[in-house]
């Protein structure tokens, strides 16, 4: 068995046990009873600290999953892996406060290029064409809410209602991108699988009372694929000799048509007597197949680039969830709009005394709209994202980093309920520049 695919096993086998850390729900949101959940932010920390600035980003050491077209640009191996926590003040309408933690694995991706970087220094070749691939696993939405309320009925006391609900959706990506002088295009085959599950229980305070209780599951599955292209537009090249443009303008684009996918759904609804251990009222349908849509997106962006120095831009996404169709829980949502701006600087990149120039400093602001609404109340999500790369260096490999990014950011409505966050993002990414690497010997 050859080394990197020894490597390989390794990560499919970190893979595994992965998913079941993403399966544990971590956290407690009252939205995310409705629609698929609360929409999970696709980006890398990477990305996360520029304000998710993504679709016109590519590094040749970092995966950037959000548009495949930067998969070309990779350079060397990554390994990256993220994790997150989340502080959330929660506060009610009438004025009634929560404060809930939380925290997940929120990534576990490997890229290349196809390509060894050490070969086409020691073999050199006019090799306009280059090729990256990547896999990953993210989640996309998530569901974890535990909620109880009560109600005060003249005669009958008081009537407690808890509502309970778990799971998510994730998607198992396989990227791959090819590049042709400055034009590079991408294409992302997603594997869109999950399980959902929500629980109602009506609780009279009456002795002797029947309880009632209602539990609905499905799951989903499909294949999603989405497009990128990216352009660098060189804006200081002496076409005189064949040194690389050191500054650049890249424009990129993503887009995503109507993806199908499958449901399977179960609900049970049942009354009984706790007292007496009586049950009134039994029904339970299981195997219900069904079908939903996942709807279209698309996203451009813009970025100028010193090359090792700074980046800045600005990005505009949109989704078509007006579109969405799920037989397993029908429901209506909106479309939603995203705009973002972020940048990062280096100091000074080769910095050899001074390890604070050689820090990568990025910071970002965003403002989203949300499928969902409350009371026919729309849902925003608006903050400011902080973040720091630090350079680390591993012996016979590239240099490796880790990053972190910091996002402080308002959700949801004053009207119904409004969330006030603080989400801490620390990611590793490995390089290793020994894949696919042809050794010769006399």
């Amino acid at each position: 068995m050859s080394n990197y695919q020894g490597k390989f096993i390794l990560w499919v086998a970190m893979m595994g046990m992965a998913l079941t850390a993403l399966a544990q729900p971590k956290y407690n949101s009252p939205y995310s009873r409705l629609g698929l959940g609360d929409l999970i932010d696709q980006n890398f920390i990477t990305q996360s600290g520029l304000g998710g600035l993504s679709t016109a980003a590519s590094d040749p050491h970092h995966i950037n999953i959000y548009n495949p077209a930067s998969l070309s640009a990779l350079e060397t191996t990554a390994f990256e892996v993220g994790v997150n926590a989340r502080y959330s003040n929660l506060q009610n309408s009438d004025g009634t406060e929560a404060t809930l933690w939380g925290g997940n694995l929120s990534y576990l991706a490997l890229g290349f290029p196809m390509r060894n970087s050490i070969n086409e220094v020691l073999d050199p070749r006019d090799h306009k064409l280059k090729w990256g691939m990547a896999f990953a696993l993210v989640p996309f939405t998530t569901v974890g809410y535990d909620i109880e309320t009560t109600e005060f009925v003249p005669g009958a006391d008081t009537i407690r209602y808890q509502f309970e609900g778990t799971g998510g959706t994730y998607r198992f990506v396989w990227g791959n991108s090819i590049r042709i002088n400055n034009f590079s295009a991408g294409l992302n085959l997603s594997y869109l699988f999950g399980k959902i599950s929500r629980e109602h229980q009506v609780l009279p305070d009456l002795v002797n009372s029947y309880q009632e209780v209602f539990i609905d599951e499905f799951s989903v599955g499909g294949l999603v694929w989405d497009l990128g292209v990216q352009y660098d537009l060189e804006l200081d090249r002496d076409r005189s000799d064949d040194k690389p443009s050191t500054r650049k303008l890249t424009l990129g684009a993503t887009i995503r048509a109507n993806n199908s996918f499958s449901t399977n759904a179960s609900r049970l609804y049942r009354t009984f007597n706790p007292q007496y251990a009586d049950v009134d009222t039994f029904e339970m349908v299981t195997d219900v197949a069904g079908n939903g849509t996942l709807p279209a997106s698309f996203s451009i962006s813009a970025m100028y680039v010193k090359t090792n120095k700074y980046r800045f831009g600005i990005q505009y996404d949109y989704t078509q969830w007006e579109n969405y169709r799920n037989d397993a829980k029908e429901e209506v949502l909106a479309n939603t709009w995203r705009l973002a701006v972020g940048g990062e600087f280096i100091p000074d990149y080769s910095s050899y005394n001074k390890y604070s120039k050689k820090i990568r400093y990025r910071a970002g602001a965003f403002y989203s709209t949300d499928p969902r609404t409350v009371f026919n109340n729309s849902l925003t999500n608006y903050g400011i994202n902080i973040g720091l790369g630090f350079p680390i260096i591993l012996p016979r490999q590239r240099t490796s980093y880790m990053n972190m990014a910091l996002e402080l950011g308002r959700f949801g409505n004053e009207a119904s309920l409004l969330e006030t966050y603080a989400r801490l993002s620390v990611g590793f990414t490995l390089n290793d520049n020994s894949w696919f690497f042809k050794r010769k010997f006399n």
